[in-house]
């Protein structure tokens, strides 16, 4: 139907497949530390606790959060590296096309190459969808104003707990994404 249509895909979505490879491999570090007998409790663990440090963004971390990165890295090498080959993602797409392609080769190289659980696929689907990861850095597209969107939608379902016509929903839909600024009487 659109044959100068091109498939891109979204910057956000390739980091969240790493976040999630990262996630496995942390869960399978926290297991194994449990069954060895060297876990604490809960988010006292330096694995367990270090979670959102290890999927948060590396320029969005605090002070404690880099400390517990500091304490994975001391003691756990599997998933240092995996954190490492999530960033390094993560850099390559805000990388121009030109200087992303031999980089983002290497980076699916060594996910696949590194033998983590969560990476190898990983590395293989990145593989894959080379051409497509290029094409969405050369247009510099992003779905994130459609991501907002759909947000938008779904909470405004939720906060109606149901209509009793379709017509209602899409009225209160296009009233709050539609982007009037309406003033009600008697408020500022």
């Amino acid at each position: 139907w659109c044959p100068q249509a091109e498939r891109i895909l979204d910057g956000f979505h390739i980091v969240s497949w790493a976040t999630d490879a990262l996630d496995k491999v942390r869960t399978a570090a926290w297991r194994e530390a449990r069954k060895a007998g060297t876990a604490r409790k809960g988010a006292k663990d330096p694995i367990k606790g270090a979670r959102w440090a290890l999927l948060k963004n590396e320029g969005d971390l605090t002070a404690g959060q880099k400390a517990q990165l500091e304490c994975v890295a001391n003691t756990n090498e599997t998933l240092w590296e995996a954190y490492k080959l999530k960033e390094r993602l993560r850099m390559i797409l805000k990388q121009t096309a030109d200087e992303a392609a031999p980089l983002l080769r290497q980076w699916a190289a060594d996910a696949f190459l590194s033998g983590i659980p969560g990476f190898v696929p990983l590395g293989e689907k990145i593989a894959r969808r080379h051409f497509d990861i290029l094409t969405t850095i050369r247009s510099g597209l992003s779905n994130a104003r459609l991501e907002a969107i759909n947000n938008k939608i779904k909470t405004t379902i939720k906060i109606g707990y149901g209509y009793r016509n379709l017509d209602n929903l899409i009225s209160l839909v296009m009233l709050k994404c539609g982007g009037l600024d309406l003033q009600l009487p008697g408020r500022q």
